[in-house]
C-alpha cells in the first residue's frame, strides 16, 4: 500500500504511523527525519536544505521534491511507503503524482487524521516535559504523580516553547494556508479517507484499520 497521512499539529500523526508501519509492514517515511539525515551525511541535497533551515526560512520544494524522490527510489519502498510530513503543498503532491506516474505507481488512500481544533489545542497546550531526563506528561491526559514535578527525577517539569497557545494558533494558521489545500486536491482524485481522530490512540488505530482493510 501507498499511504500519505494528512493531519493538522497535534492530531498524533506521529503515533498513528508507527502503528501503521508495523502492522503493514511498510517504511514510515518523514520529511523532517529525511532532512536530518541528509543534513548529518551532507548529502548536496542536504547542505542545500540546511542553509534554509538554519536561517529559520522553509525549504523551497524543488529541494524537498529531490530528496522525496531519492528516498522512494529506494528498494524498501518497492512493495509500499507510509508519507508523514508529505507533501505539504499541493505544488508538492503533483511533482509526487508525477513521479509515481513514472513509474507505474500511484497513491492507494490519502489518509485525513480529523481532530477539533479545541481537542489540538488541549492536547498540545497541555503537554509538559522534564528538561533532565525527557520524560513527557501531560496535565489532562497524563499527569505526574506530583503537580509540576517530574515522577523520574523530581525535577520541575516544563512547558515546550512550541506547546504555547500563541504558537499553535501559528502552526494551526501555517497548516490551514498550506495543507488543508491538499485536501481538496486528494479528495477530487477520490483517494482521501476521514479518520477520527479524536478518540483514544488504540481506537483511532482501529479506525485506520477500518479504512485500510478496503485497501489490503
Amino acid at each position: 500500500m501507498k499511504i500519505i497521512l494528512l493531519g493538522p499539529p497535534g492530531a498524533g500523526k506521529g503515533t498513528q504511523a508507527k502503528f501503521i508501519s508495523r502492522e503493514y509492514s511498510i517504511p514510515h517515511i518523514s520529511t523532517g527525519d529525511i532532512f536530518r539525515k541528509n543534513i548529518s551525511e551532507k548529502t548536496s541535497l542536504g547542505v542545500k536544505a540546511k542553509k534554509y533551515l538554519d536561517a529559520g526560512k522553509l525549504v523551497p520544494d524543488e529541494i524537498t521534491i529531490g530528496i522525496m524522490k531519492n528516498r522512494l527510489d529506494m528498494d524498501d519502498c518497492k512493495n509500499g511507503f507510509l508519507l508523514d510530513g508529505f507533501p505539504r503543498t499541493v505544488n508538492q503532491a503533483r511533482a509526487l503524482d508525477s513521479y509515481l506516474n513514472g513509474v507505474g505507481q500511484k497513491i492507494d488512500v490519502v489518509l485525513l487524521i480529523d481532530v477539533p481544533e479545541k481537542l489540538i489545542f488541549d492536547r498540545i497546550t497541555g503537554r509538559r516535559v522534564c528538561p533532565s531526563c525527557g520524560a513527557s506528561y501531560h496535565i489532562k491526559f497524563n499527569p505526574p504523580k506530583i503537580e509540576g514535578k517530574c515522577d523520574v527525577c523530581h525535577s520541575d517539569i516544563v512547558q515546550r516553547k512550541d506547546d504555547t497557545e500563541s504558537t499553535v494558533k501559528s502552526r494551526l494558521e501555517v497548516y490551514g494556508r498550506q495543507t488543508e489545500p491538499l485536501v481538496g486536491y486528494y479528495e477530487a482524485q477520490g483517494v482521501l479517507s476521514k479518520v477520527d481522530g479524536s478518540g483514544e490512540i488504540d481506537q483511532v488505530f482501529q479506525n485506520v484499520r477500518n479504512v485500510l482493510k478496503k485497501y489490503n
